[in-house]
């Protein structure tokens, strides 16, 4: 168990007096295209193949789980050597791929495990999570369904919300990953979907918060959507300020940042920012007995940012249109920390 000394914890008067903290970090990572290099039967991943049109060979392979170890082992890592004790991911094709990623040297010591389930996507790409056991314990893991209807009325077919279940350190904690449908289309067209996925969200942390109004909740993932958008704001309840957050409603730590033009991910030069971390109203209470929500950042390091090409200046990609250039992602991750007092 790693201890932070804090020194710059928000006004506890004078570093004589500074309280000790345990540390934690939970993140999200939309790994961007992690395929393997089959051709999976009854999948639209021959793209991602040596033979199809991305050259998709076991090179590039190993180069994107080295890549994607190396930010994972960067994580967090400025306030917890750990780096994240719970990472949300999205854009993978199966449980092979996080276990080829999780054994690569820049994060095996972690001895992270894995919690996916296969979604019904075309493309075959899922969400997962992975943990470290020091600190999570699971209970129990679910893929929810998103039961949503085109406006010609046939089911839109896309990624599974992941639901965790788990203890971190004797709280009751609930996850949820999510990558919800794209703004393919249009924005104001594709809306209602997202609107769609939000409440399906919302009705899993209602039926929680009916059995134990305490638990820690986080709702994680991509979202297509900013923290400015309805589905966000009204439909899932979410805030930008912790003071406005009340019981059964959640905290959006990235308001802020999205309103001061950071982002995660750009297109034709605008930013957006649709890969967050929902925090609870009862992870904002500062007890003794638990870890509390402390802050958050976006991990935009200068080595995950493009520095040539088409999207110079945007995160690091993995292909510039169809030339391969060994990036990382077209997202960057975002973090968020957690504390508990150390008793003296």
């Amino acid at each position: 168990m790693k201890i932070l000394t804090t020194l710059l914890w928000m006004a506890l008067v004078t570093p004589a007096f500074a309280q000790q903290y345990q540390v934690i970090a939970v993140g999200f990572y939309n790994l961007e295209n992690l395929f393997d290099t089959i051709d999976t039967p009854d999948v639209n991943d021959f793209e991602f193949t040596p033979e199809g049109p991305r050259q998709w060979t076991s090179a590039r392979y190993r180069d994107k789980l080295l890549n994607l170890a190396k930010v994972i082992g960067d994580m967090g890592t400025d306030l917890t050597p750990d780096g994240p004790a719970i990472l949300g991911v999205a854009e993978i094709e199966n449980r092979g791929v996080l276990e080829d990623l999780v054994r690569q040297s820049a994060v095996a010591d972690r001895n992270y495990r894995i919690v996916h389930h296969d979604s019904p996507d075309a493309r075959g790409v899922d969400v997962a999570l992975l943990y470290q056991p020091e600190y999570f314990s699971l209970i129990a893991s679910q893929s929810v369904p998103l039961h949503i209807l085109t406006a010609d009325s046939t089911p839109l077919i896309t990624r599974d919300i992941l639901h965790v279940h788990g203890e971190l350190m004797g709280h009751e904690w609930h996850i949820l990953v999510n990558h919800w449908p794209s703004r393919r289309g249009g924005e104001k067209a594709t809306r209602p979907w997202r609107n769609a996925a939000a409440a399906r969200n919302r009705e899993i942390v209602d039926s929680i918060l009916l059995i134990r109004p305490d638990a820690g909740i986080i709702v994680m993932g991509d979202f297509n959507d900013d923290p400015v958008n309805a589905s966000i704001r009204q439909v899932l309840r979410s805030f930008p300020k912790v003071e406005k957050t009340r019981p059964g409603t959640f905290y959006n730590p990235w308001h802020s940042f999205y309103k001061k033009g950071f982002g995660t991910l750009a297109y034709r030069d605008a930013w957006s920012l649709f890969d967050q971390i929902l925090i609870s109203h009862s992870l904002l209470e500062k007890r003794k007995d638990r870890f509390h929500y402390f802050k958050s950042a976006i991990v935009n390091k200068p080595y995950l940012i493009q520095p040539m090409g088409h999207y110079r200046g945007y995160p690091y990609r993995t292909f510039d249109f169809d030339e391969y250039i060994s990036g990382y992602s077209d997202h960057f991750p975002t973090v968020s920390y957690f504390v508990k007092p150390v008793e003296p």
